[in-house]
C-alpha cells in the first residue's frame, strides 16, 4: 500500500477512535521534530569539530608550528589538494556502488553528493558511524528509500571500509612490513603475519561472492543482498584506491628529501590508523601523529613533521567539512524553498 492509503480517511476508520485522533495529534508535532533534529546534529557535529581542531593545536608550541608550515613548498600543498579531491571522488564510489546493489536508479550525482557529504563531515568530527548514519539517513529517505534499504546502504559502507583496510594492510604489511613501535599495546611485535590474515580475509569475502549466490552476507545485525563478484571486485578497486590517495596526501606534504618510499610509508600510515582505530579514541587523535612520528623522527625534524600532520589535517579533514557544511546548508535551504514553492 502506498505511503498515501495508509493515511487515507478510509484507512483511519478502521483503527480505535482514540488511536486515530492520536495520529492527527501527533503528526505535525513528528514533522516539526523531523526540522529541528538535522540542525541539532548539524551543531553537535560542528562542536565536536571545533573541540578536534583545538585538541589537536593547543599540544604544539604555536612558533614552532607556523615556522614548520613555512617550510613546505607550495607545489607539494597544491599536489595534496589534487589527491585530496581525488580521494574524495573514490569516497563517493562506496555509495555508488551500495545502490547499484539494491539495484534503485539513482543518478551519480546523489550519491556523489550523500557520500561526499557523509564521508566529509564524519571524517572530521569522529564518530563515523553515527555521524555518516545520520546524514545518510537524512539524503536517502528523502530519495524515497525504505529504512531497511538505507540500513544496507550504511552497512555496505562500513564493510567497504574494512575490505580497504584488509586489502592495502594486507599488501604492504606482507611486502614491507613496519616494526610495531613499543608503546602500541599490540599482542605481536611483527604485523608480516598480520598481512597474511588480511589477505586471507580479503580472498576468503571474494571467493565468498564467487561461490554463493543465495545466501546474504550477515555480520551482526547487519545483513547485505548476495554482492556478486564483479561489484565486490569494484569494491575492492575503489577502497584500495581511498587508502592510497589518502595515504598520498600526507606523503607529498612530508620535507624533503623523503628517506622512505611510498610503498613503505603506505605500511606505516595504514599501521597508524589501525593504531588510532584500536585505541577507541575519536578519530585516532594523537594515536595517529605519535605512531607517524616513531617511524619518520628521526630522520625528520619532530617540528617539521609535525607541521605536515597539521597542514595534512587541514587539507584533508578540516577544508572538505568546511566545504561539505555549506552544501548541507544550500541543500537544505532548497529543500525547504521547495516544500514552501510546492
Amino acid at each position: 500500500m502506498s505511503r498515501a492509503g495508509r493515511f487515507a480517511p478510509s484507512a483511519i476508520c478502521h483503527l480505535p477512535c482514540r488511536q486515530a485522533l492520536i495520529t492527527e495529534m501527533t503528526f505535525p508535532y513528528r514533522k516539526r521534530i523531523s526540522q529541528i533534529i538535522p540542525v541539532l546534529v548539524g551543531l553537535i557535529l560542528l562542536n565536536l569539530s571545533v573541540r578536534t581542531i583545538s585538541q589537536e593545536v593547543r599540544n604544539y608550541p604555536p612558533g614552532e608550528i607556523l615556522k614548520s608550515f613555512t617550510t613546505i613548498p607550495a607545489l607539494s600543498i597544491v599536489l595534496a589538494v589534487g589527491l585530496t579531491l581525488l580521494n574524495y571522488v573514490a569516497l563517493t564510489g562506496y555509495d555508488t556502488l551500495a545502490v547499484r546493489l539494491l539495484r534503485r536508479p539513482l543518478a551519480y550525482r546523489q550519491t556523489a553528493l550523500a557520500g561526499g557529504i557523509s564521508y566529509a563531515i564524519s571524517n572530521s568530527v569522529g564518530f563515523t558511524f553515527f555521524s555518516g548514519s545520520v546524514l545518510r539517513y537524512r539524503f536517502y529517505a528523502r530519495w524515497g528509500f525504505s529504512i531497511v534499504q538505507i540500513a544496507q546502504i550504511i552497512a555496505f559502507c562500513n564493510l567497504s571500509f574494512w575490505i580497504g583496510l584488509f586489502a592495502v594492510a594486507g599488501v604492504f604489511f606482507l611486502v614491507n612490513p613496519p616494526a610495531v613501535p613499543n608503546f602500541l599495546d599490540f599482542p605481536f611485535d611483527s604485523i608480516h603475519f598480520l598481512g597474511g590474515v588480511f589477505l586471507s580475509c580479503l580472498l576468503g569475502y571474494l571467493g565468498w561472492s564467487a561461490i554463493n549466490r543465495k545466501k546474504r552476507l550477515k555480520i551482526g545485525r547487519w545483513r547485505l543482498p548476495y554482492i556478486p563478484l564483479t561489484l565486490a571486485l569494484a569494491q575492492v578497486g575503489v577502497t584500495m584506491a581511498d587508502w592510497v590517495l589518502v595515504a598520498g596526501v600526507l606523503y607529498a606534504l612530508l620535507p624533503q628529501p623523503i628517506s622512505v618510499s611510498f610503498p613503505a610509508f603506505c605500511g606505516i600510515y595504514v599501521l597508524a590508523r589501525l593504531a588510532g582505530i584500536m585505541s577507541n579514541v575519536p578519530g585516532g587523535l594523537g594515536v595517529f601523529e605519535v605512531v607517524i612520528l616513531s617511524f619518520l623522527s628521526p630522520p625528520i625534524a619532530s617540528g617539521n613533521l609535525l607541521g605536515s600532520i597539521l597542514v595534512y589535517r587541514s587539507i584533508y579533514y578540516f577544508l572538505p567539512f568546511a566545504i561539505a557544511v555549506l552544501l548541507l546548508s544550500f541543500y537544505e535551504s532548497r529543500q525547504r524553498s521547495d516544500m514552501k514553492s510546492g
